[in-house]
């Protein structure tokens, strides 16, 4: 028989003759059959990781349970898991035997040992237990020096020769180094307590005096960073209010700084389009008056002596002086420009921000006086036309510039245009005859540094702006009589209640002219 038939004889069926004889044929395999619960049986998936662990690992022998497990979902089939229990129950007994010892050997003793870094297992990954407590969570941290313990109730401690009363100089010390922790974070103090720093009560103070002022002045200065206008720069409130007249339309751009001073920054800008009746010029400038008292401290001079703002008055709030410092240059402006006299035109005052119209041409400011080259006919036009503003500022506006000078003066379109009148004050003001003699002094020196033959000295210029006809030889007795003509004009003021001007003349002051 051919041997291809005697291996295929037994598994010959009642299928054809020559599928069962050919060599390349599918050999038939037997295949045992099992129902679907079998297959999702937890038992059968066991045995099945059982067999193939013992093809692996033949000669693994079985470890029994000891009373070393704990937990009842702890999985004993793995041999990695076993020897990990063992080495964390190995490491908890030696862990332990390192306590006992630690606790034998140090006793009541102050000086103690340690056998921390010799530990097995980590004070964090043991689990809690009565004989087992984490370090951090004790008073005793060995990275921190211990405080100074308290004095009793009864104020000493100790016996006869070893007393110790809380007066003493070692223990007082010690505990001012204590309080030195209560101060502000960025008052640096070191580490006094762990180098047994002992301070006196007249150290203490004077430290705890220089934190406290330290504090605040840090509090100062960022309040003035973020609440101040500074030089060519504004605060958060004054840029908030510049970009809301722009987007109104009142301003069409900002361009940027032209002027600074003591009082003030000066901002150039481009008037809008607004469908209102007020009229804007096309270039505008923008006062934004400084919110800190640092460069011009002596404002409140200048108001609170002024009627039309002494009760409003406020010297505890320097926010307020700054919107009256802009209110009564807006107020002096209006008088100015219903006089005639040529002044910068007001638009809109908004809080500490004043815009008006720009003296000069595209962007460029026009000159101030002291910086014009002027000829001999101009500086002597512009001397009378100073005389006579002045005249006009004193009977028609009933003010008196109060810082007149070739500083605050511009010079544009061949005249002279007047600034900066946010001091200017009324004549019956208790030194509104003193301003008025300064500005004299100043007018009159210029000019006749100028070359100006006609002008007049200050006292004669103070009698033609005034009407008063002061006779005084020396400039001294002069102001001893204007002193006591305001002295009179106070007292006036004190015993009727209301601003009468006593000193003026029964005629108006001459007009000068060319």
């Amino acid at each position: 028989m051919d041997p291809v038939e005697v291996a295929a004889a037994p598994d010959a069926g009642p299928g054809p003759t020559w599928q069962s004889k050919c060599p390349w044929g599918a050999p038939n395999t037997t295949s045992i059959s099992c129902s679907l619960a079998d297959v999702m049986s937890e038992q059968l998936a066991k045995e099945l990781q059982l067999e193939e662990e013992n093809a692996a690992f033949p000669e693994v022998v079985a470890v029994a349970e000891g009373p070393f497990i704990t937990g009842e979902n702890a999985d004993t089939s793995s041999d990695l898991m076993l020897a990990q229990m063992l080495q964390m129950e190995f490491d908890r007994e030696y862990d332990a035997q390192l306590r006992r010892e630690e606790k034998k050997i140090n006793g009541d003793s102050k000086v103690s040992i340690s056998f921390e870094n010799y530990r097995k297992v980590h004070p964090y990954d043991s689990d809690s237990s009565e004989d087992e407590v984490d370090w951090q969570d004790t008073r005793h941290d060995p990275y921190r020096a211990d405080k100074p313990t308290t004095t009793p109730r009864r104020g000493f401690t100790g016996k006869g020769k070893d007393i110790t009363t809380k007066h003493d100089e070692v223990v007082c010390g010690r505990k001012n180094t204590a309080r030195m922790e209560n101060f502000a974070p960025e008052f640096q103090v070191g580490d006094g307590i762990g180098m047994d720093l002992k301070l006196s009560n007249q150290v203490f103070n004077a430290l705890k005096q220089h934190a406290y002022s330290e504090e605040r002045r840090s509090a100062r200065l960022h309040e003035k960073k973020e609440h101040s206008t500074a030089e060519k720069a504004v605060d958060p409130k004054t840029r908030l209010l510049l970009y809301k007249m722009v987007n109104a339309g009142m301003l069409e751009t900002i361009t940027g700084c032209i002027s600074t001073g003591k009082e003030s920054v000066v901002f150039h800008a481009y008037g809008g389009n607004v469908p209102e009746d007020k009229v804007i010029p096309p270039e505008c400038a923008i006062k934004v008056f400084k919110t800190t008292l640092n460069e011009f401290k002596n404002r409140d001079k200048y108001i609170k002596d002024d009627y039309r703002f002494k009760d409003r008055f406020s010297k505890l709030n320097p926010r307020k002086i700054i919107r009256m410092w802009a209110e009564k240059e807006m107020h002096n402006l209006t008088r100015m420009q219903n006089a005639g006299i040529p002044c910068p035109q007001v638009v809109i005052l908004k809080k500490h921000v004043l815009v008006m119209s720009f003296i000069g041409q595209d962007q460029v400011p026009a000159p101030k006086l002291k910086d014009v080259t002027l000829s001999s006919e101009d500086m002597k036009k512009a001397y009378y036309q100073i005389l006579n503003m002045m005249q006009q500022l004193y009977k028609d506006c009933n003010l008196v510039h109060a810082d007149l000078s070739e500083y605050n003066m511009l010079w544009h379109d061949g005249k002279v245009w007047l600034i900066d009148v946010s001091q200017s004050v009324e004549p019956t003001h208790p030194h509104g005859l003193e301003f008025l003699f300064r500005d004299c002094r100043n007018v009159s020196q210029f000019f006749q540094k100028g070359g100006v033959a006609e002008a007049l000295n200050e006292r004669e210029l103070f009698n033609a702006v005034s009407g008063l006809n002061i006779t005084a030889d020396n400039e001294v007795d002069f102001q001893a009589e204007i002193e006591a003509l305001e002295k009179m004009n106070e007292d006036h003021v004190q015993n009727h209640g209301k601003k009468l001007s006593v000193f003026s003349s029964n005629g108006d002051p001459p007009i000068y002219d060319e």
